[in-house]
């Protein structure tokens, strides 16, 4: 068998934890997957995979030989960008992660729009809130949501994430309308338990003072698309980006709670790997980024948070 489609249906195997995962990957069958497999193995004389009823995992020998097939399938990938480069035409598979929600509100309308402008471009998309490893994930591409910290990546901040608190107007109207950061003491508060970098619950006045809002934490949960359902149904206080509350506010779902006070924004930052050769379909796809989601944001309408 072909040795780098076996490398790659292993590099696969090791990222999606599943022989069936890579499979998909390659729109292969499982069992053709598998052959790939053994065919590496065999070729090598190593054990690469331990394989249970319950999972994969790799070997010492595995691990090491994974960086090195990441290292000789990113080689390949840029060595066939540059040589499709000369031709004008943008082809080939971009892997790209992005934040839960965000992803899945806001990006099909710009993905779509990219692959109609590149039809020879095919996408493999991640959603996830964790910061993952680049390399680690052979991932191209990440949208980011937060602070980013100091790396070798390369970052690209496309606008502001902008930061609301809110509750239904019905709850409003039960429990009457804070005046101050402290009125919330004891309240119920809905809280994101995945932000990678903040902001908590922390609240500016107009003059810059600072308020940590002390409220009880009363739903705690992964996904804030979740927490903003379950205050549109009255379960208290929500703490969320605007692109996910802008709709809600829009609507009278949700109304602004403490409107003269202020969360300091995030970033939305597209971050990509720094190579001695950016792929040409890196470079069109963070571009596309640049130009598609360009301040003023749609979701923003609403208000500043």
């Amino acid at each position: 068998m072909d040795r780098l489609t076996c490398m790659a249906v292993f590099e696969a195997t090791a990222r999606t934890g599943s022989i069936a995962g890579a499979a998909r990957a390659f729109d292969m069958t499982p069992s053709r997957a598998s052959k790939h497999l053994a065919a590496l193995e065999a070729e090598l004389g190593v054990l690469l995979l331990k394989r249970s009823t319950r999972q994969l995992t790799l070997t010492p020998e595995g691990e090491a030989y994974l960086q090195r097939c990441r290292r000789i399938l990113v080689d390949v990938r840029e060595a066939d960008d540059e040589a499709r480069s000369q031709t004008g035409t943008i082809s080939g598979t971009l892997r790209v992660t992005a934040p839960v929600a965000f992803g899945a509100l806001h990006l099909g309308p710009v993905v779509a729009a990219f692959l109609q402008k590149h039809p020879r471009v095919s996408l493999q998309f991640s959603l996830d809130d964790r910061y993952g490893d680049l390399h680690a994930d052979a991932v191209d591409v990440a949208l980011r949501i937060g602070r980013l910290a100091n790396s070798s990546l390369v970052a690209r901040r496309l606008g502001a994430c902008r930061m609301a608190l809110c509750a239904a107007p019905g709850y409003v109207a039960a429990n009457g309308a804070p005046n101050v950061p402290s009125d919330l003491s004891g309240q119920p508060l809905l809280a994101f338990s995945e932000a990678v970098s903040g902001p908590d619950w922390t609240l500016r006045d107009a003059q810059g003072d600072r308020y940590r809002i002390e409220g009880s934490t009363r739903v705690s949960a992964n996904n804030v698309q979740v927490l903003a359902a379950a205050a549109v149904a009255g379960a208290g206080f929500v703490f969320a980006p605007t692109f996910v509350l802008g709709p809600l506010l829009r609507s009278g779902e949700l109304v602004r709670i403490l409107p003269n006070y202020h969360a300091d924004p995030l970033d939305i930052s597209v971050v990509y790997s720094t190579r001695t050769y950016l792929p040409a379909t890196v470079r069109a796809f963070v571009d596309h980024l640049a130009e598609t989601l360009a301040e003023p944001f749609a979701w923003d309408d609403a208000g500043d948070a």
